[in-house]
């Protein structure tokens, strides 16, 4: 089982003032944090604190040459932000793709990345021409694999059609308290399933396809953990808390557990900075393994609000 470390909360502010010194400390106290818990692989985007996250991490990487051979990065593109008078649009045309990962490898300070995430489905995409970009990065050693993010079957479906390899990843916001993804797949032909927006039988292709299942926002803001939450989630910060204190664990633990307990091999992707806070999540894959089927459904259950159908 596999846990991802998300790179967004690094970098300083999401304006453009310049990274500091400080900033590229922290970042390599969560780095060294997250390789002390056997997390190698490292999720970034170009957007990220408008860049600076990807720069923060090459700055990590120069100041100890040796931690490139530890750590597999991916990265996204597809999000533009602040240009042509918009706030923010999609752009997934080949010659963004092209353009992004250039900049994506120049501010990490690599010659690859092992994943390339397309961010957000781009209603203007054509297919043939991201997989004339994919292929043209993947040919110059610029990108080892493609992936999509919050993508849904039908659209992995249509791009699947003009790669001539699996898609390696699709990244999705999923967690004990967002849990549309879930949802779905069982409320199918019952009222509580009209108002659910998670596209079904996503996970289940997925899973028939051998695509990487990340979840992004795993840890649900620490609203199990110790973060502000509304009353409605107070049965389940009291049971999820209470199966950390019986079982010698963490809260941040039971929570990851609990998704990566599904049989999709659903891989977090830890969003905090915090060193403590990443170390806290170490015994997740354990807590998985030893869940029980009553476990997890209390879970759910408690989180849910109500009993299952």
């Amino acid at each position: 089982m596999t846990l991802i470390y998300g790179c967004m909360g690094l970098g300083g502010t999401w304006d453009d003032a310049p990274f500091t010194a400080a900033d590229v400390d922290l970042a390599e106290r969560a780095v060294h944090a997250a390789l002390d818990i056997g997390i190698s692989w490292f999720d970034h985007a170009d957007i990220y604190r408008n860049g600076k996250a990807e720069q923060v991490f090459g700055e990590v990487l120069r100041r100890d040459p040796a931690l490139r051979d530890r750590v597999r990065i991916q990265t996204k593109c597809g999000i533009r932000l602040g240009e042509n008078g918009l706030q923010a649009y999609y752009d997934l045309s080949k010659a963004a793709i092209l353009q992004r990962v250039d900049g994506s490898l120049r501010r990490l300070g690599v010659e690859r990345v092992d994943v390339l995430l397309l961010h957000r489905p781009d209603p203007l995409m054509d297919p043939v021409e991201v997989a004339d970009a994919y292929g043209e990065l993947r040919a110059a050693g610029k990108v080892g694999a493609l992936g999509v993010s919050n993508m849904s079957a039908a659209q992995m479906s249509l791009l699947q059609r003009h790669l001539d390899e699996p898609l390696a990843a699709n990244q999705l916001e999923m967690s004990l308290h967002r849990r549309d993804w879930l949802e779905a797949g069982v409320l199918v032909n019952h009222p509580e399933g009209s108002g659910l927006s998670f596209p079904e039988g996503t996970v289940e292709y997925c899973r028939a396809n051998g695509v990487r299942i990340q979840a992004w926002g795993s840890l649900a803001q620490g609203i199990y953990s110790g973060a502000r939450r509304s009353e409605a989630d107070n049965e389940a910060y009291e049971l999820v808390n209470a199966m950390a204190a019986e079982k010698g664990t963490t809260a941040e633990a039971i929570v990851l557990g609990w998704l990566m307990r599904h049989p999709a091999r659903i891989e977090p992707v830890l969003g905090t900075a915090n060193p403590d806070r990443i170390r806290a999540c170490g015994d997740a894959a354990a807590q998985a393994a030893a869940m029980t089927n009553v476990e997890w459904y209390r879970l759910w259950t408690a989180a849910r609000g109500n009993a299952v159908p």
